[in-house]
């Protein structure tokens, strides 16, 4: 029987959450059966985002448990996922993307297929991967190569993508290790590799497919620098 926490962090989402509820809907009632719940965490949200996840946690019938954490200021992903780890119940603990740029059956895929073997690992989803199905813009595909040289560079991190939004975590260890998080920003996701390899957690990539959705919040001009800048204070700080 399948025990599942699904964090889904979401910031002014509203022209394509009520879609990408649908799909969420249909998927899991139709392809889960155990112990299932969403947390959706709306990270400072200004728009309707939040009304329609309330509307959705208030419809009945469902056969799984809906969490909603949201607070007014814009702290970041890192953060909004730190919350949602921290308040899941279940056993397996699956981050992912709103825009589903991979489908939440790709849980499935992975999990019935035993490849989520051991239950002191931690799973990322790798674009990298040789068997990955990739539909990316030449910016992403940039962006993802000079990140990948960057924090090899810098921390000697080996994985060919620390960055997917799809990650996979178990009870065991997901708390303690998120405990400890301080980046809540883009550098989130190298500190929580940083922090899971020093914790002696080993990090398996899994293949995917993954598509490019329009409607990415990146700014080249603004975030780019910030996330260079969060990853070097990282680098000064010694995690």
């Amino acid at each position: 029987m399948l025990d599942l926490s699904i964090i889904i962090p979401i910031y002014n989402e509203e022209l394509r959450l009520v879609r990408s509820l649908n799909i969420l809907n249909k998927y899991l009632h139709q392809n889960i059966n155990g112990k299932l719940e969403i947390i959706f965490v709306s990270d400072g949200s200004t728009d309707k985002s939040n009304l329609i996840i309330e509307k959705f946690k208030s419809e009945k019938k469902r056969k799984f448990n809906i969490k909603f954490f949201k607070y007014k200021k814009n702290i970041g992903k890192g953060y909004a996922v730190r919350k949602g780890v921290l308040n899941a119940s279940n056993f397996w603990i699956l981050i992912c993307d709103i825009d589903f740029s991979v489908h939440p059956r790709q849980f499935n895929n992975w999990y019935n297929k035993k490849l989520l073997k051991s239950q002191n690992k931690a799973y990322y989803g790798s674009r990298e991967h040789g068997l990955s199905k990739v539909k990316a813009s030449k910016f992403r595909v940039f962006l993802g190569f000079f990140f990948k040289k960057l924090i090899k560079y810098l921390f000697k991190i080996k994985l060919t993508d620390t960055q997917c939004g799809f990650k996979v975590f178990n009870k065991n260890y997901s708390k303690k290790i998120f405990k400890q998080i301080k980046s809540y920003r883009f550098a989130f996701d190298v500190e929580l590799t940083i922090i899971l390899n020093k914790s002696g957690i080993n990090i398996v990539e899994l293949p995917l497919e993954w598509v490019h959705k329009s409607g990415s919040k990146l700014s080249f001009f603004k975030d780019i620098p910030r996330m260079i800048l969060d990853i070097i204070l990282i680098k000064i700080r010694k995690i």
